[in-house]
This record gives structure tokens, sequence and C-alpha cells, in this order.
């Protein structure tokens, strides 16, 4: 049975919430699908995503990912604003420091085994950069090595409509300087990829 999970950084409480307002603020009239909310589709960083075989353990997994580097209490991302990703999405883009290329290259070694690329499938990839069609044709997910896109998902709407969102983000909404992470967690992917359903969470350094 095939099952599509994903790997996260989870914003501290704080910024959960600061995540979901925002989304709310810069939506305006429109909602923007999925609505995030502090107890269902958390706001998180995906550090990966994909169909998985029985053979994953996601405990087991995401202690050995976790396990992999010396990661600190509290991981802080520079935030370089909303943005419009092709095709209708609204992110809250961030910075890509080396520990967190080193993080998704722990998981990608550790999941690798575990992917069932039968479950893959075909995409329209027409508007991916090289490298992200790279990425997704090697691992089924648009973001990773070269082409990681650290980033809080805001939400997805039809394309003018996202477009017109970001245009007006800036006065509707104001984007905290620095973003805080001290969880990861394994998930179970939703409307959009989102964060549905969390199926275990490990503190960044749990000593």
């Amino acid at each position: 049975m095939t099952r599509w999970l994903g790997i996260a950084l989870l914003p501290s409480a704080e910024h959960v919430h600061r995540a979901i307002r925002m989304q709310q603020e810069i939506g305006g009239d429109h909602a923007l699908r999925p609505g995030l909310t502090a107890d269902g589709n958390l706001p998180h960083v995906t550090v990966f995503q994909g169909p998985f075989t029985d053979s994953l353990d996601p405990e087991t997994e995401l202690e050995k990912i976790g396990g992999a580097l010396a990661l600190p209490k509290e991981l802080r991302l520079a935030a370089s604003g909303i943005v419009y990703q092709p095709t209708g999405w609204i992110f809250l883009a961030l910075e890509r420091p080396p520990l967190l290329e080193r993080l998704q290259a722990a998981a990608l070694d550790a999941l690798d085994a575990h992917l069932d690329r039968q479950a893959i499938g075909t995409k329209d990839t027409s508007r991916f950069s090289e490298s992200e069609r790279a990425s997704f044709a090697r691992y089924g997910y648009r973001y990773t090595g070269d082409a990681y896109a650290p980033h809080i998902t805001l939400g997805r709407a039809e394309e003018q409509i996202a477009q017109e969102v970001v245009r007006h983000a800036p006065r509707r909404t104001s984007v905290p300087a620095q973003w805080a992470f001290d969880r990861l967690s394994f998930y179970v992917m939703g409307e959009h990829g989102a964060h549905a359903q969390t199926l275990t969470e490990r503190a960044l350094d749990p000593a």
C-alpha cells in the first residue's frame, strides 16, 4: 500500500499562529486553500515528500534523520518575502543555509529506499526550472538538491488570483524577518501537499 507522506520542519508556536494570520490577511476576499490551522493543516517547511511503501517506519526514520547531524534547539531562517510560484502557489520564501541542505540530504539518504517510484506518475513540468525537472525526475518531488526552495506554503488559488494576492500582500500584512523552527515531523499529505496529520515528531535537539 502506498502512503503519501512528508518530513517537515515545524515552526515554534508563535510562528505557527503568525503564519495562520498571514494567510488570512493576504487572502482578502479569497479563501486560500488549504486553510492553515494550529490543529489540522500545520504551517511547515517541507524537507521532502512523496509516495512511500509500507517498508517505511516514520518514527525510526525521523530519529535517524534528526540524529544524522548536529541540530540546534531552534533553527532560525530569514524570510525573503511572499512570492508567487507557478502554478497558483503562494509561498513565504525562506533562506537555504548549508545546515538545511544537509538536513535534506540526510532525509533523501534515509528515505530513498522506501520511495514507491511506480506511484510517482507524470506531471506537467513545462513551467519548472531545469533543476526542478531533474529533481522531479529523480525523486518525484520538485524541490531537492539545487532546486531546494525552503518555504511555508500560504495557499494556492487560481493563477490570476494568486498573482493578485502576491502583488497586494505587502500592504495587507507584515512579514517577520526571521522564523523559528523547533521540531521535525513526519506527516500525512493532504490537499495540495498540506501537513494534514502528524504521524510523529521530534525536537531538533532532544538533549
